[in-house]
């Protein structure tokens, strides 16, 4: 549909993904971390353990006898004792041979290594001793190994604890997520909805508490409100204005027009006057309706109410139109009998008994009669027009009430098809009623009005 927004996404949706995939990142960066970091420890303890071993192996070697004799404590062992039962490898070397240990237990050169053994991964940590035998200076050289089942069990369950604080840190920060999402959709849906609940007329600017994002958009919004009551009172008093500018010149040409009617004698000269002063009702007629049912349009939906006596207002509209009926010799009964007030929009009101008014006049014939009667029941005030003109052709007057719209039978008489959708739109904005039907027993058609009382 034409002029509504597009839309591209939920800001909420959209964001909350964008958490989420920031959570999950964060969470494989922190199980990658950890990971490596309990694998670095668990490393550096392994080695820190077989380096004790080793330098305790190298403390119990000696000199005895000229020659290298080694008795290998019972600690340099122990020490590396753990749950998993890793195998432990040995080699105690003198200048490049053997003395004890395996044999098949690759050299290393001073310091850590990680070695393929028998089918398995060593550690292996070497270190080396000079001793002097007879004189001569000899080198010690103790190897000491240990398979890594017990680092991998260890790594394992720092894993499987990694993986554990990942995903509680992804639940949580999903949960956030969404709380942030719904923060943020919350603060647009309070802001539309205090927007959407006003009138089409209720153009005061927006005071909502909103988040310093929105704030820019909210000013905005205020600025779009001002220019838009600008616009609306302007146009209210262009409507006005209007009003005044077209039925005053209308009224001078008729008054002038019925001046010169009354000096002519010719009769063809008279009824060209007639024609002219028809002509001049009719066109201020339309021109009056069209400006009543703007006026009702701009009005509507922020009306001005205050307290109305309905005797008061039909009494001063028949005294005005009196003079319009009797130019076709029409009588008007009047008969106020409405108790209490009415809360309406004078202006909106006026405009719909006097629409309806007219409509009477204009469709009764010469030398007939009108009735005007106003009542109440306690919670309704109502008038009531009965005229002896042409009535409603149709059984069902619902289609009456649209714009421009008229009965088949009014194909002879001038008109808008405007002042039953005044009078109908006047009373739907004040909670009222416009009732529609022919006389009973007679020719005419009567109209009601009804408002209830405040």
């Amino acid at each position: 549909m034409t002029g509504w927004p597009r839309a591209r996404g939920s800001i909420r949706r959209r964001l909350t993904l964008q958490l989420l995939t920031s959570a999950a990142i964060l969470a494989v960066i922190l199980f990658l971390i950890v990971s490596s970091f309990a694998r670095q420890i668990s490393a550096e303890s392994q080695d820190r353990i077989l380096s004790a071993s080793v330098a305790s192996i190298l403390d119990a070697v000696s000199v005895a006898s000229g020659e290298v004799s080694v008795d290998i404590p019972y600690s340099a062992f122990t020490m590396l004792d753990n749950p998993s039962d890793d195998r432990v490898f040995y080699r105690i070397m003198q200048d490049g041979e053997v003395i004890t240990g395996y044999d098949d237990l690759p050299a290393t050169t001073p310091g850590t290594a990680t070695l393929p053994y028998r089918d398995e991964t060593l550690r292996t940590v070497t270190a080396t001793r000079r001793l002097s035998v007879n004189g001569a200076p000899v080198q010690i050289a103790v190897t000491v190994g240990q398979t890594r089942d017990a680092q991998a069990q260890t790594l394992q369950r720092i894993s499987r604890i990694s993986v554990y604080l990942g995903l509680g840190f992804f639940a949580v920060s999903a949960v956030l997520a969404v709380l942030a999402g719904q923060v943020t959709a919350g603060s647009l849906r309070r802001l539309a909805g205090s927007v959407s609940r006003r009138g089409p007329q209720d153009l005061r600017p927006v005071e909502a508490e909103v988040p310093s994002e929105m704030v820019p958009l909210v000013q905005s919004l205020n600025r779009l409100i001002a220019r838009l009551s600008t616009a609306l009172n302007r146009t209210e008093d262009f409507i006005a204005e209007a009003a005044h500018r077209v039925r005053t010149p209308l009224a001078t040409v008729r008054a002038h027009a019925e001046n010169t009617l009354r000096r002519v004698d010719r009769e063809e000269n008279r009824a060209s006057l007639r024609e002219m002063i028809r002509a001049i009702d009719e066109s201020s007629r339309a021109a009056g309706q069209l400006l009543d049912h703007a006026m009702v349009s701009l009005r509507a939906d922020q009306l001005e109410l205050e307290p109305l006596d309905l005797n008061a207002l039909v009494v001063e509209l028949v005294d005005r139109l009196r003079p319009v009926a009797e130019l076709k010799d029409m009588e008007i009964r009047l008969e106020t009998g409405a108790r209490g007030a009415i809360m309406g929009d004078t202006i909106l009101i006026q405009n719909a008994v006097r629409n309806l008014l007219d409509n009477a006049i204009k469709y009764a014939p010469s030398e007939t009669r009108i009735a005007v009667t106003t009542t109440s029941d306690g919670t309704t005030a109502t008038l009531t027009i009965h005229d002896e003109g042409i009535g409603f052709p149709e059984a069902d007057t619902t289609p009456l009430r649209g714009r421009f719209t008229r009965g088949t039978n009014a194909t002879g008489v001038v008109g808008s098809g405007l002042g039953l959708t005044i009078a109908d739109e006047v009373a739907r904005a004040h909670g009222g009623h416009l009732a529609m039907s022919n006389n009973e027993g007679g020719p005419g058609a009567c109209v009601s009005l009804s408002f209830p009382l405040r």
